[in-house]
């Protein structure tokens, strides 16, 4: 198994920039695929990217294409996201998870979730 923890969230505003780190504990991190997906006030969770686990192939929902860079460090254990030109509806809570099967935009397949890390857009 691993343990997951984001940081990297804050109050920043719209136009902005943030990078989100996930670190993970363990020592079998690139066996997993990873991903990042964010849940806004009142609504359900939604993917945002993910990342096969040799870093070498990415995958974005359309809403964030462009904006946002999803990257990992197999050596430190980490996958980060790279968000610019922030937007007040990019306001969520962003949480990594942690998969064994392929890279996917589906939930249901992620095995490990961190507690999130939240992110405040102002206009």
């Amino acid at each position: 198994q691993v343990q997951l923890v984001e940081s990297g969230g804050g109050l920043v505003q719209a136009g902005g920039s943030l990078r989100l780190s996930c670190t993970a504990s363990g020592r079998t991190f690139s066996n997993y695929a990873m991903g990042w997906f964010r849940q806004a006030p009142g609504k359900e969770r939604e993917f945002v990217a993910a990342i096969t686990r040799s870093g070498g192939t990415a995958d974005y929902a359309d809403s964030v294409k462009g904006r946002f860079a999803i990257s990992r460090d197999n050596a430190k254990n980490a996958v980060y996201l790279r968000i610019d030109d922030l937007k007040p509806e990019d306001t969520a809570v962003y949480y990594c998870a942690a998969g064994v099967v392929s890279f996917t935009r589906v939930l249901a397949d992620y095995d490990f979730w961190g507690q999130g890390t939240q992110v405040t857009v102002s206009s």
